[in-house]
């Protein structure tokens, strides 16, 4: 026992000697961090973070380490500087909280920030509000959601892609977010690795560092038109990838991929077996060609649709997800644990909504994009038409331009829109929304052609 307890004694001491290096390496990541900031210069670095990963792999095979140990180690370790360096980092959602702030305190703000549609859901969703009491739509459920919702939820999904589907396929959440968070917090587990498209919505790394998953970016640029090289996704791959995200039409750049594009990347993650996570709460609002990933019948893929866009639902707070029955009971099991069920009266309305016909919405979405695309193309702004979606994502033409800076000076002038840091790392990138009346929209355009003029 005398020679247990000397040998406990030195594994203590070797665990005590890893957190006070641990404290001292998260120390200098803020360091690092706060410089970044200063320089703005972008959290993540890819090429950085692919020398050191050779680095330590050339390390293990010295010391005799094994590999994939080392590697979920070195994940968690650039996921914590990421997460120490991303605290302050700004959101098209810290812009709307002060957005609001400033409304609340009497100021008149035009929102461009957030795609939140400024018209009222369908007029069958007033009136299943008044029916859910009588009908008794008041009770604990299934943490799936509603047998009946699902089954019309099944039913709205073979006739919109054609694609069979049934209520097994279905979990009802709370928003499609909810749904992203499941997916990724059931079926990762820390040291995994997942990789992510970027511009993108920051949901998708902020739900993965919370689970501890690795986030490996493909980055995208306006040159390329956003679309990502082949080669760059397959060389991202190794034994810790478990699953790749995309969200098409895209948030912010309202991008759709090629289809040609989109079947070589599902190949790859077939070859591979990774889950594919395909956000495609726009889908509704696309102008050109677009195929979802239900209809390459793949089983390890997750797709979330929303009734907060489409049916300018957003306070609600429904959405769902479809893929096989076994990713969607682990995805449930996790859901019943976080909050029972969804709300028995939101279901109600939105499986009423679905018999809602939402063409104008679309409509009225493209026409008040096509108000600000006229504008910008008269200012001192880069970028590639969107194909869908309800955003510009547009480079704005200065030397050292700081979005962060003209955001916070437009607040100011009392219009608020997202910087592109928010989405990875787009310096110099803004994203404006087209969800206010045109004259709204007229009215915010003309104040950000000014703040450019005066910065």
């Amino acid at each position: 026992m005398s020679d247990i307890n000397k040998l406990r004694d030195k594994i203590d001491r070797i665990t005590f000697d890893v957190i006070r290096l641990l404290k001292e390496r998260n120390d200098v990541a803020k360091e690092i961090g706060n410089l970044k900031n200063n320089l703005g210069i972008g959290v993540t670095n890819e090429e950085r973070e692919n020398q050191l990963r050779t680095r330590v792999l050339a390390l293990c095979r010295e010391i005799g380490l094994d590999e994939k140990t080392a590697m979920m180690m070195l994940n968690f370790l650039l996921n914590e500087s990421v997460k120490i360096q991303s605290v302050d980092k700004p959101t098209h959602m810290a812009v709307f909280l002060k957005a609001k702030k400033l409304e609340s305190e009497g100021k008149k703000i035009i929102h461009m920030e957030v795609g939140e549609p400024d018209f009222l859901p369908p007029e069958i969703v007033h009136t299943a509000l008044s029916e859910v009491y009588s009908k008794g739509y008041t009770k604990y459920g299934d943490s799936r959601g509603m047998s009946d919702f699902r089954d019309a939820l099944a039913k709205h999904i073979v006739k919109k892609f054609g694609t069979a589907t049934s209520a097994q396929n279905i979990l009802v959440s709370p928003g499609a977010r909810f749904s992203v968070f499941l997916a990724i917090s059931s079926l990762l587990n820390p040291g995994n690795e997942i990789m992510i498209i970027e511009p993108a919505w920051p949901a998708y790394r902020d739900n993965a560092l919370n689970s501890g998953v690795k986030v490996r970016t493909i980055h995208t640029t306006l040159e390329s038109k956003w679309e990502p090289k082949i080669e760059d996704i397959k060389n991202t791959i190794n034994e810790n990838t478990r699953m790749l995200v995309l969200n098409y039409p895209n948030n912010p750049t309202g991008k759709i991929l090629p289809i040609n594009l989109q079947d070589q990347i599902m190949e790859l993650v077939m070859k591979n077996n990774l889950y594919v996570l395909s956000d495609e709460i726009y889908s509704s609002y696309a102008n050109k060609p677009w195929k979802s990933i239900l209809t390459y019948g793949y089983n390890k893929s997750i797709v979330t649709q929303s009734f907060s866009k489409s049916h300018a639902m957003t306070g609600f707070r429904i959405g769902y997800a479809i893929s096989s029955p076994e990713i969607i009971d682990k995805m449930s099991k996790l859901q019943a644990l976080a909050l029972t069920n969804v709300s028995e009266p939101i279901q109600y309305v939105a499986m009423k909504a679905l018999e809602a016909d939402i063409t104008n919405n679309t409509r009225t979405i493209k026409n008040r994009l096509e108000i600000i695309l006229k504008k910008a193309k008269t200012m001192k702004l880069d970028f590639v038409e969107p194909d869908g979606a309800m955003y510009l994502f547009a480079k704005v033409i200065q030397e050292n331009f700081d979005s962060i800076d003209f955001t916070n000076r437009l607040l100011d002038r009392g219009v608020a829109i997202a910087p592109g840091e928010g989405f990875g790392n787009y310096q110099g990138f803004v994203r404006i929304s087209a969800c206010q009346p045109e004259d709204t929209l007229n009215q915010g355009m003309q104040i950000i052609e000014e703040g450019l003029k005066t910065r």
